[in-house]
């Protein structure tokens, strides 16, 4: 029996993995340069933070680190994209998550509805529930777009049962927006550093807490794509930047 193509497994099963993208440099070259930009003050308003003051997460990475834009060009990791989405797809939005070791959280089952958008109050009849993260408008996008939407979540550290990995259940995009987990039994998504883990908006995930005792981070940077620029009733994505194959020295985000 041949092998599922790429494109059929995420058909089938709302995601894959792309095992060994980033070879370990390549994956500290990330860690310094998010960690750089993260100490600028642009960074630190986009960081989030818990009551002792541990950075666990970052919203609007591409506004203080448009390299988030490059690590996008990483081979395989465009033709995949492309394989998925059509050769218009474009990156428009990156975030960061972190689970420090003591300082660990968890986040219960959901579906990623929202999108970056310019202006999210515009009259329309596809976006709903507006809503403003640190100063960017978001609203919720209808199904249609997130059904051709792809998360590429890059693994900054190894992924194991102990530093809380992402759990997901297989086949849950094609309920739609609707949090139907089913009797499809979750699974934990473990990776190596440098995996990239390649997911519908619409899989129901969820992620427990961190071992007490783990030493281990769980550092991920989370790059949203879609299939084309255009969106519904004249709104605009807040970002949205082109395939390798398009970029250029003058094309990259300043």
């Amino acid at each position: 029996m041949a092998p599922r193509s790429l494109p059929d497994e995420i058909e089938e099963r709302g995601y894959a993995v792309l095992p060994g993208v980033f070879p370990p440099t390549e994956v500290e070259e990330t860690l310094h340069g998010l960690a750089a930009a993260l100490a600028t003050p642009r960074g630190a308003e986009s960081a989030l933070r818990n009551e002792e003051g541990a950075v666990y997460g970052a919203r609007n990475v591409l506004s203080f680190w448009p390299a988030a834009a490059v690590v996008a060009q990483r081979p395989p990791l465009p033709a995949a994209l492309a394989d998925v989405l059509g050769p218009r797809y474009g990156l428009v939005r990156a975030l960061y998550f972190d689970k420090p070791p003591g300082q660990t959280w968890a986040l219960p089952w959901h579906k990623d509805l929202t999108v970056a958008v310019r202006d999210n109050r515009r009259p329309t009849r596809h976006f709903g529930k507006p809503t403003t993260k640190a100063g960017v408008p978001h609203a919720e996008a209808p199904r249609e777009l997130l059904e051709a939407m792809l998360t590429a979540r890059v693994h900054l550290d190894d992924v194991t049962a102990e530093n809380g990995p992402l759990k997901v259940v297989p086949g849950s995009h094609r309920t739609g927006k609707e949090l139907r987990l089913g009797d499809v039994p979750p699974e934990s998504v473990l990776a190596r550093r440098g995996d990239v883990l390649l997911m519908r908006p619409l899989v129901a995930h969820s992620s427990g807490r961190s071992h007490p005792d783990t030493p281990r981070h769980r550092r991920v940077l989370h790059l949203e794509f879609a299939a084309a620029p255009e969106l519904p009733d004249g709104y605009e994505w807040h970002d949205f930047f082109t395939p390798a194959a398009h970029f250029s020295s003058s094309s990259r985000p300043e």
